[in-house]
């Protein structure tokens, strides 16, 4: 058994953030139902996208502008744990599945909005995506170019991880007191309280903050990154890899103090060794190092192969480990079920 096996949630979200929310709680054990559009939810045109985030699911299409849609998605909510809208603000209470009606009929639910801005505020009326919440959030260096096709959404990927942990205090708390809550979660919001949490530099350069801390490019064009910040352990032995011997004894003190020529003498090691080898010596030494990787090479990596990340999820437990694998359920494949008619989606 999953840590949340059991726990009943009801998904109506699309795109990223939602979905995402909805197969973590699903990976941990809960049992999501996938309320869809008539057609289906657009991503599923690009099902390389759409199976990565909605496995551990089941799908039911229902059109909420029909009474019958209405009234089915209503019979759910009044069953379910959690309830999980990703519609601008304002739009779930038109269609007749806002936070106050369904926590009317079922005062235990806890319903969670995930929207760009929030549910309130001078922004939540304001469109956008990642990259205007990563904007208005400070979360973008002033001299950030446009975002690669396959660049981190970070706003997306923070919000979803943030609204999954939201829903799971918030039902402790349900099942304890029978009483539910409205959790209202603003994109730009997650990144802007992460962003407060990070003192303000005083000025930018070229490097890094501290020596050895950093992208540094080695000699065949490939890249790698050093993480050494105030241990000096992680400094020798940095400083040890790359024969940079007489610069091991200086204190952390003192590398504050040279940090441009410190840091100089560390990327010019770098650049005079192929990044395989740079990161083989950094590694044997006890260097805090890592090569920037592409996908494909990330996939391939023995350890996230290892931890089966892809598979179970980014969460291991020893004694409730997360269910591994899934399906990914087919357009109303589970019409007519309800929570007690569950299909095994672990195979």
């Amino acid at each position: 058994m999953a840590p949340l096996d059991g726990l009943r949630v009801l998904d109506l979200t699309m795109w990223r953030p939602g979905p995402y929310t909805t197969q973590l709680l699903g990976q941990l054990g809960a049992d999501v139902i996938k309320v869809e559009p008539p057609g289906g939810e657009p991503m599923r045109m690009f099902r390389g996208h759409f199976d990565l985030l909605n496995r551990h699911k089941r799908s039911v299409a229902l059109d909420l502008k029909s009474p019958d849609g209405l009234a089915r998605c209503r019979e759910l909510a009044a069953g379910a744990e959690v309830f999980v809208e990703g519609f601008r603000p304002g739009v779930a209470e038109r269609l007749g599945v806002g936070h106050e009606a369904l926590r009317a009929a079922n005062p235990a639910l806890v319903y969670c909005s995930i929207s760009g801005y929030g549910a309130e505020g001078p922004l939540a009326d304001v469109p956008g995506h990642d990259v205007n919440y990563r904007a208005y959030a400070a979360a973008l260096p002033p001299d950030a170019g446009s975002p690669a096709a396959d660049e981190l959404p970070l706003a997306d990927m923070a919000a979803a991880t943030m609204a999954a942990f939201a829903i799971t205090a918030a039902c402790l708390k349900a099942r304890a007191t029978g009483i539910g809550d409205r959790v209202d979660l603003g994109m730009a919001d997650v990144l802007a309280h992460w962003m407060g949490t990070v003192p303000e530099a005083a000025a930018r350069s070229a490097g890094g903050p501290v020596p050895g801390y950093g992208v540094y490019p080695a000699k065949d064009g490939r890249r790698i990154t050093l993480g050494v910040v105030s241990e000096q352990r992680l400094w020798a032995s940095t400083c040890r890899a790359l024969d940079l011997d007489d610069l091991a004894g200086v204190p952390f003190a003192e590398r504050l103090r040279r940090v441009g020529e410190l840091d100089g003498a560390v990327a010019a090691a770098v650049a005079r060794l192929p990044a395989d080898e740079a990161v083989e010596r950094l590694t044997a030494a006890g260097a805090p190092v890592a090569p920037i990787l592409d996908r494909a090479r990330m996939l391939d990596l023995d350890h996230f192969r290892v931890r089966d990340v892809q598979g179970s999820g980014p969460v291991r437990t020893a004694v409730h480990p997360p269910l591994a694998g899934g399906t990914v359920a087919e357009l109303d494949e589970h019409r007519g079920q309800d929570w007690r008619a569950r299909d095994d989606l672990t195979d």
